[in-house]
């Protein structure tokens, strides 16, 4: 089976996320889209990340009806922070059967060589693309095995949901219901 592993904090997971994996289903780019929530994203500050397991559960129910889409915890199990290159390995150990590509935007392919062992990821994986607004990127100058991919692209972040909950302002149409719920019952404190 065809496996694009998505990372991220998913702090919190939004429509966005959901559709972009959906995307990658209906176009036949994988089998199965893993979201795999990253406890620590070694290039992001910790400063105003929700609780992990709030936002692995989140992402979990968001997800729990729909097919090809389902949460991996796997980097909860692995040591922080948590590296790409050390994450797939273990899928790759833990699920030799699969074949695993990597999901990121256009924003994360420009930061690419910043990352730990990039060339091996690289070498070893595939990579799927999407487009990212300010983030123009030409199909014809990636790497043979790093595709670009038409995604939807939606008009807000994890960062904004996050804003308009502490401000007690509407998030219906940026997050599923069930996910709305979760995060209007958090107690929300301090600033980002």
């Amino acid at each position: 089976m065809k496996i694009a592993i998505f990372g991220g904090s998913f702090n919190p997971i939004h429509n966005g996320h959901i559709a972009l994996a959906r995307s990658v289903v209906e176009q036949r780019k994988a089998d199965e889209v893993w979201l795999l929530v990253s406890p620590h994203n070694p290039l992001k500050p910790q400063r105003g990340l929700l609780p992990e397991e709030l936002r692995l559960h989140i992402a979990r129910e968001a997800v729990a009806d729909i097919e090809g889409i389902r949460v991996s915890d796997i980097e909860f199990r692995l040591p922080r922070p948590s590296y790409t290159w050390a994450t797939l390995g273990a899928l790759s150990n833990e699920y030799p059967e699969h074949e695993f590509s990597l999901l990121i935007g256009a924003d994360n392919w420009k930061l690419f060589p910043r990352w730990a062992h990039y060339r091996d990821i690289l070498e070893r994986y595939s990579l799927l693309v999407y487009p990212r607004p300010g983030y123009p990127l030409n199909a014809s100058e990636l790497p043979p095995n790093v595709h670009l991919i038409t995604a939807p692209q939606y008009p807000f972040s994890s960062t904004e949901v996050r804003h308009r909950l502490r401000q007690g302002l509407d998030v219906s149409g940026m997050v599923p219901p069930c996910v709305e719920r979760e995060l209007r019952e958090y107690k929300w404190d301090g600033e980002e």
